[in-house]
């Protein structure tokens, strides 16, 4: 009689399996939905908000060419948002902090022949919601001796000051 009682174990799996993936679809459901929610939580609405907030990230980087021409780097850092957690990676280290990065393009290029004449091109602007925007480019500046270039990945961030660069990972390409 006792030998009718006790259920083989190989039929509790048989009943536990489905109910362990159920819950854990459910709650992969659950994790997957607020990462998202998380992550557009400011949805760009209608193609004219799209254009409004490329035509503002240019103008900065207009701006950034224009003041580097003029030998104006702290002009140039204005693009830039003035706090230490902005981020600057190149040279295979990175620099944090608004004083940091201003101070590297101070050392780098102190004077108007080391620092030529600036050119950003293939700009590539994607917002990614009202406050955040990535810019794929080029740069390329021109001296007398040389004419050094590569690519850069920016993070915009939108905040009191206006669209501020946050995160600049800027590569050289080989000579």
């Amino acid at each position: 009689m006792i030998r009718r009682l006790c259920v083989p174990i190989s039929r509790c799996a048989d009943f536990i399996r489905p109910v362990a993936l159920a819950l854990f679809t459910s709650a992969a459901v659950v994790f997957a939905w607020t990462t998202i929610s998380s992550i557009s939580a400011a949805p760009l609405g209608k193609e004219q908000d799209r254009v409004r907030i490329v035509a503002q990230i240019r103008s900065i980087l207009s701006a950034q060419q224009e003041a580097w021409n003029r030998g104006d780097i702290d002009g140039f850092m204005n693009g830039y948002a003035r706090s230490r957690s902005t981020i600057f990676v190149s040279e295979d280290a990175v620099r944090r902090g608004w004083e940091t990065v201003r101070a590297r393009y101070k050392k780098k290029y102190s004077d108007r022949a080391k620092m030529g004449l600036l050119t950003f091109s293939d700009l590539e602007i994607t917002p990614i919601s009202f406050n955040a925007a990535v810019v794929l480019g080029r740069w390329k500046l021109k001296r007398a001796p040389d004419r050094p270039h590569g690519r850069f990945t920016l993070i915009f961030r939108k905040s009191a000051d206006g669209w501020r660069i946050v995160h600049d990972h800027t590569s050289v390409a080989a000579p």
